[in-house]
């Protein structure tokens, strides 16, 4: 080894690594961007020391599901706005949704997002390529030239692709190049300009509502077809009971695929539409798509993720300007911030005994790892892979204040939220891009300010 490595010990953390099944409490060594230990106890003086004490360390969080905005929307996100949000909230590794402006429909625009996230970005940034020619769903893009330019899957995500037809061929070609496509399930003509999850209280309220069978009647025609293709599909932000068991029966099957639930449609229920207060008005920030669904939906959702027919967790982060979301229920726009609330959010599941969080850690890294093929280098604490590290304390408590987001995005229904658990340092390629205050010492701020 060069002697003039530059070492970072991660001294007596909580490890917790699902991909080894390790689970103890030890020491973490970094040299030149990678592990070069992690578990027992490292005799090392000429490090820069982080005193992990009573932390847990763990992999770096994987984001299956983002969207960054930029190009085009950049007044709702950009690159380096949503990567500093990302790293906030424990992420070294986020795929960016393709519906930009122009879309990612073509190499171009692929190499355009990967350079602009090389200059600006905090973490890692996986670009996502379109099913079909600007996202229209009448014609299919290359998607050989977008492998090449260097895209981890295929989405329309935001918009379905309706044609049956153009749907079995995009899996044809993704299964050659051994991409999955990622699916936004929807079929437009049963949500038909919904804003709420159907039911007893969209009746009541005299909303309009999105049924289950909207996304229940896609997520069945797309799985035969991934079972006549033999493609690889990954089912986007489930939200039905429907759904999970529709999963399930094809996992039985042998049919490839996974499938991701957001953090909201885990801790969330119809309800949360309404304001705070019985004299509000309805709070836009919980406006999402799908929507938000019923309470048997959320248990069917968690028993899908300890039970093992959810392979991961996804925020689908959706940032909007105030101006998209105060504009009443029915004109404002779907879509929730969710990288800064993701996991102080999902620790209420571990607190109350839903999940573990050795569960809950496999499904922010190894698992989501996995499904993009990326299983040997991320989500994982293993010698030589490269030193992508998520600090947590999980008693920490915190209120959430949507006012300090470093997203530009302040629409979360979280908000004034009180979550146990916070994210406390994140490290990408052994590089420290976020820490606590609480956490610095002179040295590591100095670190941190050099790679600024």
């Amino acid at each position: 080894m060069n002697k003039e490595a530059i070492f970072l010990l991660i001294r007596g953390g909580h490890i917790i690594d699902p991909s080894q099944s390790i689970d103890q409490i030890g020491d973490l060594l970094i040299a030149e961007g990678k592990i070069l230990q992690a578990g027992g106890t490292v005799p090392l003086s000429k490090a820069q020391n982080l005193d992990a004490t009573g932390l847990v360390v763990c992999p770096g969080f994987i984001d299956l599901h983002c969207h960054l905005r930029e190009p085009g929307f950049e007044d709702k996100e950009t690159i380096a706005t949503g990567t500093k949000a990302a790293a906030i909230g424990g992420f070294t590794t986020v795929c960016c949704m393709a519906n930009t402006e122009p879309p990612l429909d073509t190499p171009a625009a692929v190499d355009w997002v990967k350079q602009k996230a090389s200059r600006d970005s905090l973490v890692a940034v996986l670009p996502i390529g379109c099913i079909t020619k600007g996202r229209k769903g009448e014609e299919l893009t290359n998607m050989s030239e977008l492998a090449e330019a260097g895209v981890l899957a295929f989405s329309d995500d935001g918009d379905p692709v309706t044609s049956s037809q153009l749907m079995r061929r995009a899996m044809e070609y993704s299964r050659d190049l051994g991409l999955p496509i990622i699916d936004h399930c929807e079929d437009k003509t049963l949500s038909d300009n919904g804003i709420i999850n159907e039911g007893q209280m969209s009746a009541q309220l005299g909303i309009k509502g999105i049924p289950a069978a909207a996304e229940e009647a896609m997520v069945a025609r797309d799985l035969i077809l991934a079972k006549r293709t033999n493609a690889r599909l990954h089912i986007a932000h489930a939200s039905t009971k429907g759904s999970v068991e529709l999963i399930r029966h094809a996992k039985e099957e042998g049919i490839s695929v996974t499938v991701e639930v957001t953090p909201h449609h885990l801790t969330l229920t119809e309800e949360r539409i309404m304001g705070k207060a019985s004299n509000e008005p309805f709070d836009t920030n919980a406006k999402v798509n799908p929507p938000l669904r019923t309470k048997e939906d959320v248990q069917a959702l968690i028993k899908g993720l300890t039970g093992g027919v959810i392979d991961a967790i996804a925020t689908d982060h959706a940032p909007h300007t105030l101006a998209d979301k105060n504009c009443g229920l029915e004109l404002a726009a779907f879509g929730i911030s969710g990288f800064e609330t993701a996991f102080g959010c999902l620790m209420s599941l571990v607190h109350q005994g839903e999940i573990s969080l050795t569960r809950l850690i496999s499904k922010l890294t190894c698992e989501p790892a996995k499904v993009i093929g990326r299983n040997g280098e991320l989500g994982t604490l293993k010698a030589g892979t490269p030193a992508n590290i998520t600090i947590l304390d999980p008693d920490r408590e915190w209120v959430v204040n949507s006012s300090s987001f470093a997203s530009k995005g302040k629409n979360t229904p979280y908000d004034g939220y009180k979550f146990k658990g916070k994210v406390m340092a994140t490290i990408v390629s052994g590089r420290i891009v976020y820490i606590d205050d609480s956490l610095l010492s002179p040295a590591l701020s100095l670190e941190r300010r050099g790679h600024k």
